[in-house]
């Protein structure tokens, strides 16, 4: 836990409780956003006590404009000035964030602030800095840093700028997120991932996986690019490599002057010099190509510099490069026109603006001299001053539109360039008089191919129409009505969760599909368990859906996972939602109802997507009413034919499940399909009404995934409650002639499910029932007093241990809780206490006789079961 304190005359203003980045949906919003847990001190007017708080808070971001139109009016609480600030300095940076909010808790003095963010780390310096300018803002003294806001800002942006996907991925990614398929950046770089599990695919900048680095390693060697070009038929000036300056000259004098001299290995113009006409050039030329590798020399084509980018078998678009420049006005020198040029908001200093900077280098002086110019001076007015000789936009170079001008035969071989190498995106750099007739009339040429291209030319031209070209990129990638998308499955609720989960998940494997399956027990690839441990959060999940095998996720999604990341993913095609019923882990983060549990368990059905179907339990008001959040089809689920939500659905001819003369009947319409629940056997043949709800549940799922009935009900036949297919899910063994239950129920709807499965049991005259207890430590007081009520009216004998489950508590705190629970039991006889987990399940089956029953609520549940099998 982060704890941040602003003081002034030692009395404590605000502490910075925790702070939680939301990187999935949420409870808030589906933006990516950092939560804030702050501790305000007094009451709601907190400014309001500190004279001049407001006024000295607007001085300090006086270059925010967001701040002085707001000027803070309504900003009750620091907590409100944090999140107005904190959104501001994100904005003003350039950042795309909107959303913000400040929310009080029902603890007086403690509020939750939500603001937006698109790249983690600017927010979580701009939150630094919002710390920064809130304590000088109260303690009416200048930041300990000495910075202005707009230095801030200025920090902020260049983050920004070092963080954000450059302009070549922005626009890949941006079309495929219009085309609805997800993303997730795999590095801080340009390393991106492109849909789900076998679907996936992915890119770096402008190349795609499909890509071979064979093509890659062609492409960067120039002499056989050439080579190969030429076989191809496509136009390309004669040259080779050179192994030093004299035999560089020579072989320049053989093919005639003006040559070019580049490195055999190179990009972005890095190392090239053109149009050399003598012996000096060559020499420099030589040893700055010379520092990147291999050095080639080639016949130098007149002409302007062209790029043409192909993608798949299309080219897409063309433009022409200039070398960067400035024009005379008689007045200022070379330096002052550069620096003045540079000053254009649209150049920077690397590939995130449209422009880039023009380096003012020896290689730009070099070309000055050429020109009899210096840096000082003076081109008289309209002279065109060259400061380099190649265009490309890295070194300062602008870019004018042609894709509409290209010839057919010049864009053709441009693609047989591009195929001959096979390169899926490929940039084409052709040196013509003009790309409106072919390159063989002009004596034009392909110069070089380029694997990974910059679109920032097509995209943010200097001078024409830009062109979309991340849309023809993703249509090269996925087919016409390909998402990347494959089935997932969010299971969420209070009880029921796992063991729904993995009957989803049995039934899917059933139909044939690889399964990617989280839940709290771990995480499952196929028939191979990859993780162990509760992994029921939304690293798993992203996990699971990062692996290639995987054809269809069943995710189970807990509280947990939610309040402290949000999501792993952006939507579902079903959520299901078992029950919230009285709630659970009440009294933690803020959430002491369950209405409170229902806020963070409808982020599931809010994550339906569109064509998708949430799954919802008809019988519990609390997740019925979630149905107007879903923005897909709702398919309800409940014991009863006669349950009136479910019943008003079915009227309306929609989807539900229910169960009626001992069959699971799936009714949508005048479409009926029946499973006799003898043949379930996660039920005992409809005895186990939890596991009866919960098969309800999962039928519903893989209906809304349309799976074949007949695979559903060949699932539901071959899965039963067994250790291995739901390990501590009502796992029936039989022990010394007696039955013997494990059971993971931990809380008090848990211990009534339960009760209602024993009592529906067939029990022998004269038997007993034994239960072994112990609770989690971090639920409420009065949370574990319910369970062992609960229990002391079902159950003769009862065993109350501590092991490793106190979370917290002091030693012999748990029990005391449950013996208090015990006080007034209508059956209970025999109650004692125990250490250790093991120890208790011994003490419980020594107390068994043949006929008798016996529950063991487990915590370890693979010790347990383990020590449990051994006694078999």
């Amino acid at each position: 836990m982060t704890i941040l304190v602003l003081a002034i005359e030692r009395k404590t203003f605000m502490k910075l409780i925790r702070t939680r980045v939301l990187r999935g949906p949420n409870i808030w919003t589906r933006h990516t956003a950092l939560e804030l847990e702050i501790g305000c001190e007094g009451s709601e007017s907190d400014i309001e006590r500190i004279p001049g708080f407001d006024v000295r808070l607007a001085a300090l971001c006086s270059e925010m404009p967001a701040l002085r139109s707001i000027g803070y009016y309504g900003c009750l609480t620091i907590a409100h000035a944090l999140e107005t600030t904190l959104l501001s300095l994100q904005a003003q940076a350039g950042c795309p964030v909107t959303y913000s909010t400040t929310a009080a808790t029902p603890e007086s003095g403690v509020y939750f602030v939500v603001v937006e963010y698109s790249e983690e780390d600017v927010a979580c310096l701009a939150l630094e800095h919002t710390l920064v300018i809130l304590r000088a803002a109260w303690e009416g003294c200048q930041p300990e840093d000495r910075l202005s806001t707009a230095e801030r800002i200025v920090q902020l942006r260049e983050l920004d700028e070092d963080l954000r996907l450059g302009p070549s991925t922005g626009a890949i990614v941006a079309a495929a997120v219009a085309r609805g398929i997800p993303f997730r950046r795999l590095t801080s770089g340009s390393l991106v991932q492109l849909g789900w599990g076998y679907k996936q695919r992915r890119m770096q900048a402008a190349e795609v996986d499909a890509t071979s680095a064979v093509a890659e390693a062609i492409a960067q060697d120039k002499d056989l690019t050439k080579k190969l070009l030429h076989a191809a038929g496509v136009p390309v000036p004669l040259g080779r490599p050179v192994a030093n300056v004299i035999e560089a000259w020579e072989f320049a004098q053989k093919i005639g002057l003006p040559v070019v001299v580049k490195p055999q290995d190179g990009s972005q113009g890095r190392g090239v010099t053109v149009n050399i006409t003598s012996f000096e050039q060559m020499e420099a030329a030589f040893h700055s190509a010379a520092e990147r590798g291999v050095v080639m020399v080639e016949k130098f084509l007149a002409g302007a510099d062209y790029r043409l980018l192909v993608v798949g078998h299309r080219l897409v678009a063309a433009a022409r490069r200039d070398p960067p420049q400035v024009i005379g006005d008689g007045v200022h020198s070379v330096r002052e026109l550069v620096e003045k040029v540079n000053a254009d908001p649209r150049r920077g200093d690397g590939h995130a603006t449209s422009l880039t900077k023009i380096r003012f280098d020896d290689i730009a002086q070099q070309r000055l001299a050429l020109q009899g110019l210096s840096p000082g001076s003076i081109p008289e007015s309209g002279r065109r001053v060259l400061l380099r000789n190649n265009a490309n936009l890295s070194t300062g170079g602008t870019a004018t539109d042609v894709t509409d001008d290209v010839h057919p035969e010049v864009a053709a071989r441009a693609v047989d360039a591009a195929t001959m190498i096979g390169l899926h995106v490929c940039g084409v750099d052709v040196v013509c008089e003009t790309v409106q007739k072919p390159l063989e009339e002009q004596q034009g040429g392909v110069v070089e191919v380029n694997a990974a291209p910059g679109l920032r030319m097509h995209i943010q031209p200097s001078f024409g129409r830009g062109r979309d070209i991340g849309t023809p990129i993703i249509a090269d990638i996925f087919a016409p009505a390909e998402d990347g998308r494959i089935p997932v499955v969010a299971v969420t609720g209070v009880n029921g969760k796992t063991t729904t989960t993995r009957l989803i998940a049995h039934i899917l494997t059933q139909a044939g599909l690889c399964v990617g399956m989280t839940n709290t027990d771990g995480v499952y690839v196929g028939d191979r368990q990859i993780d162990s441990g509760d992994c029921s959060g939304p690293k798993s999940a992203r996990n699971v859906l990062d692996h290639p095998h995987v054809q269809a996720a069943v995710l189970e999604t807990a509280r947990g996972g939610i309040l402290r990341e949000g999501l792993g993913f952006d939507r579902c095609s079903v959520g299901v939602v078992t029950n919230i019923g009285s709630g659970d882990h009440l009294g933690m983060n803020h959430l002491h109802t369950s209405e409170d549990i229902v806020r963070v368990k409808k982020t599931i059905i809010q994550s339906v997507a569109s064509n998708g179907w949430g799954v919802l339990n008809a019988a519990d008001p609390l997740v019925a009413s979630m149905a107007t959040e879903c923005t897909g089809q709702v398919i309800y689920f409940a014991e009863s034919i006669q349950q009136p939500v479910l019943a008003t659905h079915r009227a309306k001819g929609k989807r539900v499940v229910y169960v009626e003369s001992g069959q699971i009947v799936a009714s949508e319409g005048h479409f009926e399909y029946r499973i006799p629940l003898l043949k379930v056997a996660l039920t005992a043949g409809g005895l186990i009404a939890f596991q009866v709800q919960n098969t309800l549940a999962a039928v519903a799922a893989c209906w809304g995934l349309n799976i074949e009935w007949s695979v559903i009900q060949q699932g539901l036949a071959t899965f039963d409650s067994s250790t291995g297919n739901a390990p501590g899910r009502f796992n029936m063994m039989q022990i010394k002639g007696a039955t013997v239950v494990a059971d993971y129920g931990h809380n008090p709807d848990a211990m009534r499910a339960l009760v209602v499965a024993f009592d529906a049991m067939p029990t022998p005259i004269g038997a007993r029932r034994t239960v072994v207890i112990s609770a989690a430590g971090d639920r409420r007081d009065q949370d574990i007093r319910e369970q062992t009520q609960i229990l002391g009216a079902a159950f003769d004998h009862v065993i109350l241990y501590e092991d490793a489950c106190q979370r917290g508590r002091q030693q012999g705190e748990v029990l005391s809780l449950l013996r208090q629970g015990l006080v007034g039991a209508t059956r209970a006889c025999h109650i004692e206490e125990v250490q250790g987990e093991m120890n208790a399940i011994d003490q419980g089956l020594k107390l068994l006789a043949k006929g008798d029953q016996c529950l063991i609520l487990i915590d370890q549940v693979e010790e347990s079961l383990a020590y449990l099998r051994s006694h078999l």
